[in-house]
Order: structure tokens, then sequence, then C-alpha cells
């Protein structure tokens, strides 16, 4: 989802073909020559193929400098986008694939669910260091929207059905409720068929 909102607050022309993951397409000898990993999604920018989500979104951000989705380098914003991508990635979107898929990390299936609850006591605790970041922001890096602020609300959608869930933190919800009224949120969730009436 975070690279597809990136293309479309670049407006830039791309074909959108999707992976039956059902059918475990990612695993095809087709889609593996592109993607050894077997993982959605990647990106086939001419003769370049990136796969990795947030690999994908730096790429974009740094092929296209004029939309300033990426602090440029000598600014002292710069770190701090890396600080907060890696946030996002390694620890956040990590423990949420934990969550997602606990029977994968055990050998006893059988304590899959309280893995699950352990992972959504964790990342809600994430969700909380967060809101009180974005206390008194209007985007987690800078004055002006960046790849973190479209990573970071894909993963808030992911997590929206938690007991406590990132709307119903008071920063993180006024800033995910402002990200939603943005055409490239718009049009990603219409093209994918997500509902955004609970940022509304």
């Amino acid at each position: 989802m975070a690279p597809h909102f990136v293309l479309e607050e670049l407006n830039v022309d791309f074909e959108l073909i999707t992976v039956d993951r059902k059918s475990n397409a990612q695993k095809s000898a087709e889609y593996l020559a592109l993607n050894p990993a077997g993982r959605i999604p990647t990106l086939i920018d001419d003769d370049l193929v990136i796969f990795e989500s947030p690999a994908i979104c730096i790429h974009l951000a740094e092929s296209h400098p004029a939309a300033n989705l990426i602090p440029p380098v000598g600014d002292k914003n710069r770190a701090l986008f890396f600080q907060w991508m890696m946030y996002l990635t390694n620890t956040i979107q990590a423990e949420l694939l934990v969550y997602f898929y606990p029977e994968k990390h055990t050998t006893d299936e059988s304590n899959a669910s309280h893995i699950a609850q352990a992972q959504e006591n964790r990342i809600t605790e994430m969700f909380a260091l967060l809101d009180r970041e974005l206390e008194h922001k209007d985007f987690l890096v800078g004055s002006q929207i960046s790849v973190c602020d479209y990573f970071l609300f894909m993963l808030c959608v992911w997590a929206d059905e938690f007991k406590t869930p990132p709307l119903s933190f008071a920063h993180l919800s006024r800033y995910l409720r402002k990200l939603a009224q943005r055409d490239a949120i718009i049009n990603v969730c219409q093209k994918e068929n997500l509902s955004l009436s609970d940022y509304q």
C-alpha cells in the first residue's frame, strides 16, 4: 500500500499488477525471477527491479526530488527521516507481521493466540510513542509530507482492529484523519476497495 500511495502522490504513469496471494502467485517461477524473496510488492522501473516496500518508496522519492518526499542530502531532517523509516519498517512492521502470522513463530500452534496478544500489546505501546511524537506536529518529519507519513498510514490501517487502535490516540488520530483527506490516499483506497469512513 505504501508504494502505491507514493506513486499516486508523485502523479506518475504506472501500471498496477495485482498478485493473487490466495494461489501463492508470489511463489511462482515467473514472480521469483523478479523477486527471489517471493514477497509483495515488486517495482519494475525500466530495467531496474526492486523489492521491499521501504526500498521502493525511497527509490521513488529520490527519483523525483521535486516532490520533496524525502529530505535532500545535507538537510538535518534526512537523518530523522531514516530514523523513522527504520523504526516503522524494522520495528513496527516486523512486529505486525508476527501479530498477523503468529503460527510461523512457534513450534506449538496452540500458543499462537498468546503470541498475537503479546504482539498487540507491544505494538500498541509503539503507537503510543508515535502519538507523543505527533503532539505538536502535522507530519512525522519536518513541515511537509514524506514517505514516512505514507508508510505510517499503511501500518495504522493494518492495526485498525486492535483493542486500542491507532485512531484511539488523540494526536495520532488527528494526524491520520488529516492524511486521509489527501488525494493520493483517497485514490489508492478506492482502487484497493478500502473504506476511509473511520477516518472522516
